[in-house]
């Protein structure tokens, strides 16, 4: 089948902060709504029934959920074409891995705070039986598809880490695979919080971390790690609005999913944020999710959507759960003003 080459041309370069919140607290509710243990979940009747007010009773904060939700917003940022995002990402891939292709995408490999659902957010045929991991050797790359499910196996019991290739040994320690479709070729890659929490692994090619600010934020191989660290900008971009989209998610959550005080959210643009949400408490949080995608930032580029599905992978006596997400294809930045 003939793949369609689109050049897709950056329409702005920065947006309204309203939108731009909203864009990025969406993956953030997402992330805390599967960071709740299976047990609470199941009492309430499902993720697709928790309510947002009641993710503010069930959800309770730890450690890690800032840097799972930074997983979710960096996956979501890919999908939808997040310009200072992808183009970094594209570059890393193309320039320091040598993947090559058009088309980028990105597979979310998550968990939820328990560990016991494991979610792959991909198009139903977004992986194929030739699809393939390049770990930057010399050889054949190794299926990727029928390696995820022996991953997700490695990430339960040390013993079945064993059962994979040595060159991608580690890759159940990745939280996406990035790649391009039309080439059908991706790589591993971890996203860490904090840049301190990098380990390299057999079959990582990738470390997005975030950029310090006022510190450079160069694209560059780390041969202690053979990790190709990716930093993602902070001043006045990407990582500035997700911290502060992440300062709201909590607030309002604190505030049992009501608008907080002035003292809480000083900004005008975060209490306007906050109102979305405090409109919809009494919705499931999914379905605020997708209310939310109409008053979110505009996709930077312009660009054609195709459908995409999310997939619970499957746990012992449960059945995969199916859902929509849209992803865009790679940038040509704007140039002049």
């Amino acid at each position: 089948m003939a793949i369609q080459l689109r050049l897709e041309v950056q329409r702005q370069a920065v947006a309204d902060e309203v939108e731009a919140l909203t864009a990025v607290v969406r993956p953030i509710l997402e992330g805390l709504l599967y960071s709740l243990k299976r047990e609470v979940v199941e009492e309430a009747g499902g993720y697709e029934n928790v309510k947002l007010k009641m993710l503010s009773r069930l959800h309770r904060p730890g450690d890690g959920d800032c840097g799972l939700c930074f997983e979710y917003a960096v996956h979501d940022a890919i999908s939808r074409g997040e310009a200072t995002v992808l183009e970094r990402i594209v570059d890393a891939m193309t320039r320091y891995c040598h993947v090559p292709g058009e088309e980028s995408a990105s597979i979310l490999f998550g968990a939820e705070k328990s560990g016991g659902l494991r979610l792959i957010d991909t198009a139903r045929d977004r992986l194929t039986d030739d699809s393939r991991i390049l770990v930057g050797r010399a050889g054949q790359p190794p299926k990727l598809k029928p390696r995820l499910k022996m991953a997700m196996e490695a990430m339960r019991r040390h013993e079945a880490r064993e059962l994979l290739p040595w060159s991608i040994r580690g890759i159940w320690k990745a939280d996406l695979f990035v790649g391009f479709t039309d080439t059908d070729r991706w790589v591993a890659t971890t996203v860490k919080i904090n840049p301190q929490g990098l380990e390299a692994a057999p079959g990582l090619r990738i470390g997005i971390v975030p950029n310090r600010e006022g510190a450079k934020d160069t694209i560059r191989h780390d041969e202690g790690r053979n990790l190709v660290i990716c930093p993602i900008p902070h001043d006045y971009a990407f990582m500035q609005i997700f911290y502060e989209g992440w300062v709201v998610a909590r607030q309002f959550l604190y505030a049992d999913a009501k608008v907080p005080g002035e003292a809480f959210l000083p900004r005008p643009p975060e209490r306007q944020v906050a109102r979305y949400l405090e409109d919809r408490r009494e919705f499931p949080v999914v379905e605020v999710i997708k209310a939310l995608g109409p008053l979110a930032q505009p996709e930077l580029l312009d660009s054609t959507q195709r459908d995409a599905a999310v997939v619970d992978a499957p746990i012992r006596g449960t059945k995969a759960a199916q859902g929509e997400t849209a992803v865009l294809e790679a940038p040509m930045p704007r140039l002049g003003g």
